[in-house]
């Protein structure tokens, strides 16, 4: 049996030296899991403590929740399942959660890292991508799906010609996307500022 001499740490593995018949050998005793664990912690607490993150969810959620809030108050008919899709993924409607979204980043970034650093213009042109993305090509795409499904019940009924309808893409107007451009920035201002 061998025996085992001069332990070293060494980035999570503990190297335990071993005399053999032929010299020196070494094993790597793995204690990577306990320390991947604590480092999940970590990471979790450091995304908790960076304002950028938080204000980022904080929008998203806020302007989803205000958005099946609207639809629940507007239409009496709307059913759980209606308000589960609008809170998790249903794109369009009022405010825009992309907006939002766009211009609590670039906020929080103007906060963290200044008007005049690299990673400020990276996010305040991506957030005019996304608003004029969400205003123009998806907004262009819905109308046109819309219009398509129209065109093609009209015609399967009169012609009994089987169709199958496109999926309808939600973009936004410029109300919604107005609306959801100041809930971001005031969540974003709240989370830097206070």
């Amino acid at each position: 049996m061998l025996a085992a001499e001069n332990p070293i740490s060494l980035r999570g593995a503990a190297w335990i030296w071993h005399k053999v018949e032929d010299g020196l050998t070494r094993i790597a005793i793995i204690t990577e899991i306990p320390l991947m664990e604590n480092h999940k912690a970590l990471m979790i607490t450091a995304l908790l403590r960076n304002a950028v993150f938080v204000s980022a969810v904080l929008s998203l959620f806020s302007a989803q929740f205000a958005k099946a809030l609207i639809v629940l108050l507007t239409n009496r008919k709307a059913g759980i399942r209606e308000i589960f899709s609008i809170l998790l993924w249903r794109t369009g409607g009022m405010p825009s959660s992309h907006s939002a979204l766009a211009i609590s980043i670039t906020t929080s970034v103007a906060f963290s890292s200044g008007l005049s650093s690299d990673i400020f213009a990276l996010s305040f042109f991506f957030a005019l991508v996304v608003i004029r993305d969400a205003m123009g090509v998806r907004r262009s795409a819905g109308l046109q799906a819309k219009a398509l499904n129209s065109l093609g019940l009209r015609i399967q009924r009169r012609f009994h010609i089987p169709f199958r309808p496109v999926k309808e893409i939600n973009g936004h107007t410029l109300p919604q996307v107005f609306a959801g451009s100041i809930m971001g920035f005031f969540i974003a201002l709240a989370v830097n500022t206070l």
